[in-house]
């Protein structure tokens, strides 16, 4: 029987946020020992990434790489609703994913050694997310 749960996760701001123990803790409940772990955020302008866990270095130069690629403010942007960042941070969930898959086995998620999973906040502001954890299997 699938299982799903919805974390609410706050973000300081601008840069990536480590929600690996929250996701895992979501699937230790589902009861499921084998398997998928689908996790979704339901915004459009921030994304998830699994990634580098044990140097923060890695997401830094991730976020210098996303500037340089949907840089603040550009006067070519039209939309800009919510200030400067408004439409670099749509960019970035573009350029980026909504979404990561990561087998589940033995009611733990198979990560490898140096992988975490991170919510990246693309709005300079802080906001409160929502994150879809779907179980699928056995």
């Amino acid at each position: 029987m699938p299982h799903q749960s919805i974390l609410e996760i706050n973000t300081f701001g601008r840069g990536s946020r480590d929600i690996t123990a929250a996701v895992a803790d979501a699937v230790a409940r589902s009861g499921i020992r084998c398997g998928l772990a689908h996790v979704f955020v339901q915004h459009t302008s921030c994304s998830l990434l699994i990634t580098e866990n044990a140097d923060p270095d890695v997401r830094h130069d991730l976020e210098t790489i996303l500037r340089r690629l949907a840089p603040d403010g550009d006067p070519a942007y039209r939309h800009d609703t919510e200030g400067p960042d408004d439409m670099s941070a749509h960019a970035r969930t573009m350029l980026t994913s909504t979404s990561v898959t990561v087998p589940v086995g033995d009611w733990r998620l198979l990560l490898g050694t140096w992988q975490g999973i991170y919510l990246w906040e693309h709005r300079v502001a802080e906001h409160r997310r929502n994150v879809v954890v779907t179980v699928l299997g056995d």
